[in-house]
């Protein structure tokens, strides 16, 4: 620890002494309910600091806090109660015990905890049934795929109903198709029932496919944190450009990447719509646009209007906005892919809305903003290079 903090490197301890330093100067935060992706090229660090979280590696220095407990200082006592509790861990070599069932290696777990018979096997009958594998509870692991062999390890997993799951490589040994399908059912799953999840892995697509945000690994330090969006717009170092290097970084990308807050002009519809009428063809013609956006109650986007329709409104006299919506213009979810969002501008005059999950509105999508984004993403492609 001294040399550490004496500026000596990895390299240089290891030739001094012998010793190999895992992890150096790693604080980061996992939010509740989020997938946590730890990344990086073998030897940086990840699977020791993932083994660091519960303890089966001992860590030489620091915290480790989950909900306030520091694993790092806790008795064997206490520690064993935490990793029966609140703590599950999914391995690559799915580590199944070959001589029980499917059904006695998910309770597995909850055996080890004291939980009688019969409450185990019906909460492992509950996991088996949300991995797809209900009808195969009395096979043998060697019976199954390497593809359920994992199932069967990640219901093991959530049969204890953790508060944190650790998955180390844990689809790394899977067919590509297998190992899609894993990674789809567990979005599913968490999509469902949101648990923390920290998950290590190697693969570029994955990370960026299940990862809410990615700390990438380089020498035992984390070198940067954010979301894929945010890694890829603004990569920190040379390193985690490299990882980018021949990589189409547009097929990451999603609607919320690309959205404008300030493309088009918001109506905050009042009770006087003619007042707002006016105001917006004022406005409108100021900017030199012909499309507006009408805004409702918390942000949620109501319809658009056009600077002819707004006008001919104002001519008849009328006092309802929404008598002058636009019909065809429909909003396009913030985690459309980028490719998706292509074949829908392309259809689209008036620029195209962009929502959040709660219909909330974000920004809009313009063929402009659009082909702008990606002579940005081209020209940063080529300074990576």
């Amino acid at each position: 620890m001294e040399m550490l903090r004496a500026g000596q490197t990895k390299d240089q301890i290891l030739a001094q002494t012998g010793m190999v330093v895992g992890v150096r100067d790693a604080n980061f935060t996992v939010n509740e309910g989020e997938i946590f992706v730890l990344m990086g090229l073998s030897g940086s660090g990840k699977s020791t600091l993932i083994r660091l979280l519960n303890r089966l590696v001992e860590p030489t220095h620091g915290q480790v806090l989950l909900g306030g407990q520091d694993v790092a200082a806790m008795s064997k006592k206490a520690l064993i109660a935490l990793r029966r509790k609140d703590l599950a861990m999914v391995f690559q070599s799915f580590a199944l015990l070959p001589h029980l069932s499917v059904l006695q290696n998910t309770a597995f777990g909850l055996e080890v905890a004291g939980v009688d018979r019969k409450a185990r096997e019906r909460r492992a009958m509950e996991v088996l049934d949300q991995v797809g594998l209900r009808a195969f509870a009395q096979q043998m692991p060697a019976a199954l795929s390497g593809g359920m062999q994992q199932r069967v390890g990640l219901a093991r997993a959530l049969a204890v109903d953790p508060s944190l799951m650790l998955m180390d490589e844990a689809f790394s040994a899977l067919d590509p198709l297998k190992r899609t399908e894993m990674q789809e059912l567990l979005l599913q799953l968490q999509k469902e029932q949101q648990r923390t999840i920290v998950f290590v892995s190697h693969d570029l697509d994955e990370a960026f496919h299940i990862g809410n945000r990615i700390a990438i690994m380089e020498g035992g330090r984390i070198v940067q944190i954010g979301t894929p969006a945010e890694i890829l717009r603004n990569p920190s170092d040379a390193y985690v450009r490299a990882f980018f290097k021949g990589v189409d970084v547009k097929k990451y990308l999603l609607a919320q990447d690309v959205a404008r807050s300030d493309e088009t002009l918001l109506i905050h519809a009042t009770a006087d719509a003619r007042a707002d009428m006016a105001q917006a063809v004022a406005q409108l013609r100021e900017r030199g646009q012909n499309h507006a956006f009408v805004m409702g109650e918390h942000g949620r986007w109501q319809g658009a209007v056009s600077l002819d329709g707004l006008l001919r409104g104002l001519e008849s006299g009328s006092t309802s906005l929404q008598n002058w919506y636009l019909e065809g213009v429909a909003p396009v979810s913030a985690s459309l892919s980028l490719n998706a969002l292509m074949g829908r501008i392309v259809q689209q005059p008036v620029p195209l809305p962009v929502l959040d999950a709660q219909q909330r509105y974000l920004g809009a999508v313009t063929q402009t903003v659009l082909l702008q984004k990606m002579v940005d993403m081209d020209q940063q492609e080529s300074r990576n290079e």
